[in-house]
């Protein structure tokens, strides 16, 4: 339903990290939780917080596998990737969001689309994404702390959502926005940011195919604390550009004002690539450290060199051939 606005790389299987163990503890709860239930109707009803961890169905292969990572490469675990989060939104803390954002409702949701594009307007979550399949992709996720995962994210291309909302010639970037609930989100509740946090991207990096909205992860439902119900996922920059739970997609004909660059512009810049020769202003990007992966003598995760454009550099190099990227970063 549309509302309208009122004028207003080789891996044997025995080495990925197995879920199996995490979906057996939880079949109990799950199917206790969903007994005395009525049944969905469709795969995105499922996004209510009663299904949280629920399977998706109908999800397609995409070219972007474990596989395709390189030999060495293995998923991070479930455990891993849903407990140790950047969501300041529930708090600074990277254990925080995954103990308060059972707060954050995520049914109904809404989406505002605005701006240069000939289909604005409120749209319901599982319409925006209904007529669209759903994909499984395995990205690298890297944060501007040095540290790094590989997830297997559920979604849908961004481009085909956009290609679907028909931005006009005077959309040259698309910025993006994260609910503003103090009651949900007690994080909101001081002024570590100025909320709502946003991002934006310029229109050719919105529209590469890498740019993902991911609605799920490991299969099933996005958990909360990894920005339900529906997040952007830009794989080749640091994790903070990758928005969660989005309520406002805004098409723009000027760079929009993003987060983190009003916050700290000498330390985040609107660009935001991984970028192993460009440092942050209190720490070196030359090097990450895994999460989860093996282990050095004092405990912490062995270091691993960072690569250009997180590992992507094949597929957007050509989107950033004549910029400085020292200046631009």
């Amino acid at each position: 339903m549309l509302i309208r606005n009122r004028k207003a790389s080789d891996v044997s299987p025995s080495e990925i990290t197995p879920h199996s163990t995490f979906l057996r503890r939880r079949e109990f709860l799950q199917t206790a939780a969903m007994a005395g239930a009525a049944m969905a109707v469709g795969p995105y009803a499922l996004t209510r917080p009663a299904y949280a961890g629920a399977k998706l169905p109908n999800v397609a292969k995409s070219n972007w596998t474990l596989e395709s990572l390189g030999k060495d490469s293995k998923l991070t675990s479930y455990e891993d990737v849903t407990s140790y989060n950047n969501f300041y939104e529930f708090g600074t803390s990277k254990n925080e969001p995954k103990r308060k954002a059972h707060t954050l409702k995520t049914k109904p949701w809404t989406v505002v689309v605005d701006g240069h594009v000939e289909k604005p307007g409120r749209y319901d979550f599982e319409d925006l994404i209904k007529p669209h399949q759903l994909q499984d992709r395995v990205y690298r996720f890297r944060c501007v702390e040095a540290w790094s995962m590989v997830v297997p994210w559920i979604g849908i291309p961004l481009a085909d959502i956009i290609k679907r909302l028909g931005p006009t010639q005077d959309a040259k970037y698309v910025s993006f926005e994260t609910l503003v609930d103090p009651v949900q989100m007690p994080g909101q509740r001081h002024a570590v940011l100025k909320w709502p946090y946003r991002e934006g991207l310029r229109m050719d990096e919105a529209m590469n195919p890498l740019t993902l909205m991911a609605v799920g992860l490991y299969g099933e439902v996005l958990p909360n604390q990894n920005g339900a119900p529906i997040r952007l996922v830009v794989p080749w920059k640091y994790g903070f550009k990758s928005i969660k739970s989005i309520v406002r997609i805004s098409f723009t004909d000027k760079q929009p004002k993003t987060s983190w660059n009003m916050s700290a512009s000498r330390e985040y810049g609107f660009y935001s690539n991984v970028n192993p020769g460009v440092n942050h202003p209190r720490w070196s990007q030359a090097k990450e450290r895994v999460l989860g992966g093996p282990t050095n003598v004092f405990g912490f995760s062995a270091k691993q060199p960072t690569l250009m454009f997180n590992g992507y550099e094949e597929e957007v190099a050509s989107l950033y051939q004549d910029m400085n990227l020292a200046r631009y970063f």
